[in-house]
């Protein structure tokens, strides 16, 4: 069994009813692997639907978290962040906050996460990243 931890991106096609998302997240429970929604995915979605009063949107956004589920970030996750983030400056290279906590929490489960952007997380050393698009 494999996790797959949605990004927003991919969280946003699913909301405007991408068949090819949809179809990916039923593929791969139907298949006996879990797909769950990231918690800086979570935090990006929630923030703008809640930021264009999209209330009806939200709804359907907490029905779709009670069924995936949502990860947790806890002081592990946030520690191996911070190790990223080192090795990033390191080698002189920037990438977002919260693409470096998706990261992290990813790494640190051993998770695969399906993005849109690819590029925003290349630099990042072995996560499992994968496009559904």
């Amino acid at each position: 069994m494999s996790v797959f931890v949605l990004d927003s991106n991919i969280l946003s096609f699913y909301m405007r009813q991408n068949q090819k998302i949809i179809k990916n997240v039923q593929d791969m429970l139907f298949t006996g692997n879990e797909v769950i929604i990231g918690p800086i995915a979570y935090y990006e979605v929630k923030r703008g639907l809640l930021a264009i009063k999209a209330e009806k949107r939200i709804i359907e956004f907490n029905a779709l978290c009670k069924i995936l589920g949502v990860g947790q970030l806890d002081n592990s996750i946030l520690d191996f962040a911070a190790d990223i983030y080192r090795e990033l400056k390191e080698k002189k290279l920037t990438v977002e906050d919260a693409d470096i906590l998706t990261a992290a929490f990813c790494k640190n489960h051993n998770f695969t996460l399906v993005t849109h952007n690819i590029r925003h997380f290349e630099a990042i050393s072995s996560l499992h990243i994968c496009d559904w698009m």
